[in-house]
């Protein structure tokens, strides 16, 4: 868990379908409420991943609006919110070598979403519809334990709402499934050690500023 990271560089070495598997049989353990197991996953690589990032920068780039199925972030930031994620934005353009003031270099990292920063296997997360709030809970809980497992078999991973950010566009593409919300989209593949963009850490709060014991 302390190792695990968003990884936005990866090598050129192809995920076996195998061993993607293994990662699943291992991630379908995860909890659910009254077992209902509700996530839906979907595995892009070769020429329907190409057609995807093509797709989706395409439509980027044209000014395409966004058509999410939920809302991730709120309307305002307030704190400690607002300045975590400021921190957190000032700490990967750092390592990305762009300064604050490089709104076209801001713009090409950005767009490293939808090229699922150079993995070669993307997956896209769906639960359906008819499932209630806690239903996402689950879905959260069954991530997690995706990119643990996929640490396990030596691949690295990074959770990706801008993958989400347009369903419309990835189903023109896949055959994702009926009457299901698109919850993220995941690079993953073997990440690359020397990247420098993979070399930052963002902080976490000590466990006394989360941690209320009572007794």
């Amino acid at each position: 868990m302390r190792g695990r990271t968003s990884v936005r560089a990866y090598l050129d070495k192809p995920v076996a379908r195998e061993t993607l598997e293994q990662v699943l049989e291992a991630a379908r353990w995860a909890p659910s409420g009254t077992n209902t197991q509700p996530w839906r996953v979907l595995a892009v690589s070769g020429a329907v991943r190409q057609r995807i990032v093509d797709a989706l920068l395409a439509h980027v780039a044209g000014g395409g609006a966004p058509g999410a199925h939920y809302d991730y972030y709120p309307e305002t930031f307030v704190e400690p919110y607002k300045g975590r994620r400021w921190r957190c934005g000032m700490q990967l353009y750092g390592a990305l070598g762009i300064g604050i003031d490089d709104k076209p270099g801001r713009q090409r990292a950005m767009l490293r979403n939808f090229e699922f920063f150079g993995a070669p296997l993307g997956l896209f997360f769906y639960t359906d519809r008819a499932m209630a709030k806690g239903s996402w809970v689950d879905m959260g809980m069954f991530l997690q334990n995706v990119m643990l497992a996929a640490r396990g078999c030596g691949l690295e991973t990074c959770p990706q709402f801008a993958l989400a950010m347009y369903p419309d566009i990835v189903a023109q593409h896949l055959d994702a499934p009926q009457n299901h919300d698109l919850v993220c989209g995941m690079s993953i593949g073997y990440g690359d050690p020397d990247a420098p963009v993979n070399q930052y850490r963002t902080e976490r709060m000590a466990v006394d500023e989360f941690l209320t014991w009572a007794e």
